[in-house]
């Protein structure tokens, strides 16, 4: 019987085949990158084989991930597995910017898609424009938040809504409140 380590995600091999993939590398550019083999790479991502904690935080530099994305953080019940995320059990992800916490609502990484919960503290900002090759919905549902796409900017409340498609952009929230936005990616990028 294969036992997992606790707080493991049983979807740990699903999420870094989508993570890889969304990256745009193959199995040989990640294995490269670790120094390990095509094989055991392969045997990670279909759960035949269990990474070290070094293993996981080469896999997560290389994905340019936190390593504590790589993990749930409580228990999942077997029959939720997939299909719910209770709200103490989300993972956080993200990009680790000053001010800027992230929590993934998706049961895992696995779909054309994935959903972020995105809070930005007070006064917190990225300077340096992000471009992915994604499209992306915003939806906020607390505080006020300002966005910059392609040159322009736009001041959101709650209730409205926003979508980027592949152009640059950044955030800032200059306001004295949490901002708080729900993110559908696609593809994931987390």
């Amino acid at each position: 019987m294969k036992h997992t380590q606790p707080g493991k995600t049983k979807t740990l091999g699903a999420d870094l085949r989508a993570l890889r993939k969304a990256r745009g590398l193959t199995l040989s550019e990640l294995a490269e990158t670790m120094d390990r083999s095509v094989g055991w790479l392969s045997q990670v991502e279909r759960d035949k084989s269990e990474p070290s904690i070094t293993d996981l935080r080469h896999m997560a530099k290389a994905l340019d991930v936190s390593v504590s994305s790589l993990f749930r953080q409580d228990a999942v019940v077997a029959e939720e597995q997939g299909f719910v995320v209770r709200a103490g059990s989300r993972r956080p992800i993200g990009s680790r910017e000053a001010g800027l916490v992230e929590e993934l609502l998706s049961p895992d990484l696995t779909d054309d898609f994935e959903v972020v919960h995105s809070t930005f503290e007070p006064f917190s900002e990225i300077a340096d424009p992000v471009c992915r090759p994604t499209q992306e919905v915003g939806y906020v549902i607390a505080g006020r938040l300002d966005l910059w796409v392609a040159g322009r900017t736009f001041t959101l409340n709650v209730g409205d809504s926003f979508r980027v498609r592949g152009e640059p952009f950044r955030w800032m929230n200059p306001y004295p409140t949490p901002a708080v936005v729900i993110w559908v990616i696609a593809p994931p990028v987390y």
